[in-house]
């Protein structure tokens, strides 16, 4: 379609626009369906993540010492990589219990569809991914600073084993991520011109 006859009117009286609305109004209904469904599978897993590092950021692996109240393992550097991945799990888990949130509230209009939508989906994935990864590496670290010292391979398995889960999410939500990506800020990139419907 042209862009000057945008607000022409067919038979009926109707404009492109109300035309598109009518005939992809079942569309929406499914995508605010399918939307709705997977943030609250998120919003479930970012509250998981984030009860758990919440409760890990409390309770501090290895515990107190007892002459002076600080941790026991504050001297080392494995403990400051500790603090801060688990804060930054904590920050990008409530976070992204909040995106998912605000996608669950939206009103779901037709326009939302284009970019307000996949925009917070987007952030909510990252966000999601990166609490993911932080709260790995805290769990590791916090096993190293508790097992470290007696065997120094412990580390290794423990940082091994974490990249297991996080990887394997990783690749599941790969494709999601990659396609709204795509076809959020980049319609045109990987379309012929022709493809393009321009209304």
């Amino acid at each position: 379609m042209q862009p000057a006859d945008r607000e022409k009117r067919n038979i009926e009286g109707k404009t492109p626009a109300m035309v598109f609305t009518e005939t992809h109004e079942e569309l929406v209904k499914e995508a605010e369906k399918w939307m709705k469904d997977t943030a609250k599978s998120y919003t479930i897993v970012a509250s998981l993540v984030l009860t758990v590092v919440f409760a890990a950021a409390i309770v501090i692996p290895g515990g107190n010492n007892s002459d002076n109240g600080l941790p026991r393992f504050y001297i080392e550097k494995a403990y400051d990589v500790f603090v801060i991945s688990d804060a930054l799990a904590l920050f990008s888990s409530t976070s992204c219990v909040l995106i998912f949130l605000s996608i669950l509230t939206s009103r779901y209009a037709e326009n939302d569809f284009l970019y307000g939508l996949p925009n917070r989906m987007i952030g909510g994935l990252l966000t999601l991914f990166i609490s993911l990864v932080s709260m790995m590496i805290a769990s590791s670290i916090a096993i190293y600073l508790v097992f470290g010292d007696k065997t120094a391979w412990t580390l290794i398995l423990a940082a091994g084993l974490a990249c297991l889960p996080v990887t394997f999410f990783a690749s599941l939500q790969f494709s999601l991520l990659f396609d709204m990506v795509k076809s959020t800020y980049f319609p045109g990139l990987f379309r012929k011109r022709t493809d393009l419907i321009l209304y």
